[in-house]
């Protein structure tokens, strides 16, 4: 038997196949085959349509079948990973009203300050563990202020996983996860943030129905089976945010455990027990993949939006094919990238900024000394640096880090990158190599409840290697100080 996991991101959709017996990755798959756009219509604006998500979805499956000769009926589970914080808004025919307000959407900056400061800063972080800030809530109300005739017709709200799990199951349905990415779940009441939704004026009833995260969530109906190729009645058992999820398929569930992405954006994302929240306005606080009320478990998690994508507008701009090469030019060159500095925080509102938008900064260049090799250097050290600074306010809001594990995508594959952030961190990361949509796929057998099995299934397939903590981290902490004192020029000048 398999099981199936999808990820949906922004930049493509990944598909994977694995054996459910023994978690190992039969095949992984992207569609569409060059990467999906972004709608713009404004500076600051990102949207993507829905049923684009779902046709590759559906391209993906059918792919992922015919190309390894399967039965879908040999398919026992579906797990769905998608990109956190997203509005997917549809009618009581079960349409988009409107293209979906992606996460990297900045519109509703201002909407969820502006809650934060009415509804009060203490008693949103000790309700919601964060500001409404720029979340899905906050992005409903700019629906509701600015496009009235649209709003009211809208019948339930989703976050884009909820959307892909309707159009194969036609059941609307989200999760506690679900709800507390988007900014909707009490945490001090456990239940959802009825005044927060009265604030904003939103109806109860546009919540979709909860279900649990490792669950029977619905299952595929005759036109899901139809348009993707999957058996009538394939159980969804498993639905989380990108983030959450590539910290289950990293094995990290506990407190003390981090989860380190380099993706288009940067998360460095800690669990931890305690619902004690200093820092509501930078770092974010969600419902965990194995929270329960009764089993507190928050994922805290830094995020730098300008992370891998600077590195890929890098590429592209520069007369090189290929991360690998650009990874060698930045070893010719020392640490500190004699003092080249590159600040990548162009990809929207950086919440660990509060909230600023401050635009990539290159500094120091001389154009006599420099060249290509040290603005590859400062990229990976500047993302590098970016993770480092939000490990530090994850400190100061009581995260101790045990543990520390990462994907072996493109960043932390760059000896540079995990080194830096290994040394001025004085912990050991961990590379494993696995991607979202594999562990989406592994979880549907976590509704049996053995997270050990699990877990020993990831070291066994995955794990790569270690980077250790450099032992003079003297040039890296010099470095990283000029860094982030000219960081902290840029937020007063802002």
């Amino acid at each position: 038997m398999y099981s199936i996991g999808y990820d949906i991101g922004s930049s493509s959709i990944k598909a994977a196949l694995i054996e459910t017996a023994t978690g190992k990755s039969v095949s992984v798959i992207n569609e569409p085959s060059v990467e999906m756009g972004m709608i713009a219509l404004k500076n600051g604006w990102a949207e993507q349509h829905p049923n684009d998500w779902w046709q590759h979805v559906c391209t993906a499956t059918k792919r992922l079948i015919n190309e390894n000769a399967i039965d879908p009926k040999d398919i026992s589970g579906i797990g769905i990973s998608y990109q956190m914080h997203g509005l997917v808004v549809i009618d009581k025919e079960g349409e988009p009203l409107r293209n979906s307000i992606i996460w990297c959407d900045s519109r509703a900056v201002s909407i969820g300050q502006k809650a934060f400061d009415e509804l009060g800063n203490d008693k949103c972080a000790e309700n919601l563990l964060n500001s409404p800030a720029n979340f899905t809530a906050s992005k409903l109300k700019w629906v509701k202020e600015n496009e009235p005739e649209l709003y009211a017709k809208i019948d339930k709200f989703m976050l884009p996983g909820d959307y892909i799990a309707y159009k194969l199951s036609n059941d609307v349905k989200t999760t506690i996860s679900g709800l507390s990415e988007g900014i909707f779940w009490d945490f001090k009441n456990n239940g959802t943030a009825d005044w927060l939704m009265e604030h904003y004026g939103f109806a109860k009833d546009l919540v979709p129905e909860l279900v649990g995260t490792f669950t029977n969530q619905g299952k595929v109906s005759a036109q899901g089976s139809q348009e993707s190729g999957l058996a009538e009645g394939t159980p969804i058992l498993y639905r989380a945010g990108d983030q959450p999820n590539n910290a289950l398929s990293l094995n990290v569930f506990n407190p003390g455990e981090v989860a380190a992405t380099g993706g288009t954006s940067g998360v460095m994302y800690a669990i931890t027990d305690s619902l004690s929240v200093k820092e509501s306005a930078r770092v974010n606080n969600f419902a965990h993949v194995n929270y329960t009320t009764d089993n507190t478990r928050i994922g805290k998690m830094a995020c730098i939006n300008g992370a891998g994508i600077m590195y890929r507008w890098l590429m592209n701009n520069l007369d090189v094919e290929s991360y690998q090469e650009m990874n060698e030019l930045a070893e010719s060159v020392p640490i500190g990238s004699d003092g080249v500095t590159i600040h990548p925080f162009g990809n929207g509102a950086e919440r660990v900024l509060n909230n600023k938008t401050l635009g990539t900064k290159m500094a120091n260049i001389n154009l006599n000394n420099h060249t290509k090799a040290h603005l590859c250097r400062a990229a990976l050290e500047g993302i590098a640096f970016s993770f480092v600074y939000g490990m530090e306010i994850m400190k100061s809001d009581g995260i101790e880090p045990q543990v520390v594990r990462a994907g072996n995508d493109n960043l932390f594959r760059a000896d540079i990158f995990s080194n830096t952030i290994s040394t001025l961190i004085g912990q050991e990361i961990e590379i494993y190599n696995t991607t979202g949509a594999i562990g989406a796929a592994r979880a549907c057998e976590l509704h049996k409840g053995d997270f050990e099995t699990f877990g020993k299934r990831i070291i066994d397939n995955d794990f790569v290697m270690k980077f250790r903590p450099s032992d003079d981290a003297s040039a890296y902490k010099e470095a990283y100080q000029k860094w982030k004192k000219e960081l902290e020029t840029m937020l007063q000048n802002s």
